[in-house]
């Protein structure tokens, strides 16, 4: 029993706990960006069934390891290129983020609009969790195609799924929050996912882009944006005492 947990099989179980996390941003910000439609009470236990359906998904797909693999099989031939069962769901699955990404940057930017005298219907839970579940199964098949690549042992696998998808959930409250109460980031967040969207699609017509550069980009857009809110706020604090004096001059009617 104790052979199992050997030195390689630890480090295998750390490195691909911290690659699960990193790969599990993409999922924790789409989530965050649907469930921000759901009404506020609903919008934690959408969060906690969304991760927990990713991990139902990548662990599932885990034990149908023979299956992922033949996955990569090609299928057909289109231009000279050659597609399988995983390019078509990248691909699809990458349209999906692309529209979605672009719809709600059009809400954002030009607000709902009402057609025909009828207001907007909010979505209701059912319809948001379906929707996160369709993306679960596209960033979990990126998840477990990654955790295959990096270890042999199924225990490793399933148990670095486990782990960061808790951590995951921890996060993905202060996360959610964090996006919501500052729209420059949410509309940064969405302009991540159209980047995921467009490197979903790429890879499923065989132009694989490193995951390096993607999230060196997404971190170097996150740092400015962070450095961009904290000179905001240090300019509001030093409006503040003007203002106060400015409104203690003012006389008392």
């Amino acid at each position: 029993m104790l052979d199992i947990f050997t030195a390689d099989a630890l480090i295998a179980l750390l490195t691909l706990t911290v690659m699960e996390i990193v790969l599990g941003i993409d999922n924790i910000v789409f989530i965050s960006i649907l469930t921000g439609k759901l009404p506020e009470k609903q919008r934690p236990r959408a969060r906690l069934i969304g991760l927990a359906a990713a991990m139902v998904s990548r662990i599932a797909l885990l034990f149908l390891i023979s299956w992922i693999i033949g996955l990569t099989a090609p299928l057909f031939e289109v231009l000279g290129m050659v597609f399988s069962g995983r390019d078509l769901i990248l691909l699809v699955g990458g349209l999906f983020l692309l529209w979605k990404a672009t719809t709600e940057i059009h809400h954002r930017l030009e607000g709902d609009v009402e057609q025909e005298g009828k207001p907007v219907v909010a979505p209701t839970f059912a319809a948001v969790i379906l929707q996160v579940l369709l993306l679960d199964v596209v960033f979990s098949l990126d998840s477990v195609i990654t955790a295959v690549g990096m270890a042999d042992e199924l225990w490793v696998m399933v148990t670095a799924v486990v782990i960061s998808v808790i951590i995951m959930m921890i996060g993905a409250g202060p996360i959610s929050r964090f996006v919501e109460t500052h729209p420059t980031i949410k509309m940064l967040a969405l302009s991540f996912l159209l980047l995921i969207g467009v490197s979903l699609v790429a890879d499923g017509v065989g132009q694989h882009i490193p995951k390096g550069y993607i999230y060196f980009a997404m971190a170097f857009s996150v740092l400015v944006e962070v450095l961009n809110l904290r000179m905001a706020a240090a300019r509001d604090r030093k409006r503040d005492p003007v203002q106060l004096r400015e409104t203690a001059r003012k006389p008392r009617l």
